[in-house]
């Protein structure tokens, strides 16, 4: 008797893939800590495997102190440059500068909304949107929800939130639920 579990075709036999699938992706986040970290990492994916990003995951969480926002906007030059020497991320200047702009951004709008929760969640009218895709062809690269995040991002001075970025973390965050009709964590989540 076959026992596994189906799971979205993108997840393959990575067992931190698998993890990250089955425990995390498409679970709906409210927690502002988790919000800003996925934020900065599927900014540091543009233009690089998910898979590249999450081997890297603790690392980063490392050397950006937990992704707290606080003690990232104030990040200096020696800070930048110790950043930028260290392997265990992507050493990428734009994407480190824009992750220190992002925190700056972050705590201006946790203070007009409360908490960035309340700002992000109005995109999807504070409720997931649950999809029913069977191949992940059918996946769009953006949606009308991305393009206004990332314009509305943009504005209030956000670095690496294109409508794509925007979207991927949607779906890691659980905005929409694009896990596929077959897999055993589309009703779950």
């Amino acid at each position: 008797m076959n026992t596994a579990r189906q799971r979205c075709e993108w997840v393959g036999e990575d067992p931190l893939m698998i993890a990250y699938h089955d425990n995390e992706w498409g679970v709906p986040v409210h927690d502002d800590k988790t919000l800003f970290e996925f934020l900065t990492l599927e900014g540091a994916q543009a233009g690089l495997s998910w898979t590249t990003i999450l081997r890297k995951r603790a690392n980063y969480k490392k050397a950006f102190d937990s992704f707290n926002p606080a003690k990232i906007a104030v990040y200096d030059e020696k800070k930048v440059n110790t950043l930028l020497d260290d392997a265990g991320i992507v050493r990428n200047k734009l994407k480190i500068a824009a992750t220190i702009q992002n925190a700056k951004a972050f705590i201006v709008i946790q203070k007009e909304f409360d908490n960035f929760d309340n700002y992000i969640w109005q995109f999807v009218k504070n409720s997931p949107i649950k999809n029913n895709f069977i191949s992940v062809k059918e996946y769009p690269a953006k949606t009308k929800e991305s393009e206004e995040m990332s314009k509305d991002l943009l504005k209030r001075e956000f670095k690496f939130v294109g409508p794509t970025i925007c979207y991927a973390f949607m779906q890691a965050v659980g905005m929409v639920n694009d896990h596929q009709m077959q897999c055993f964590r589309y009703d779950e989540v």
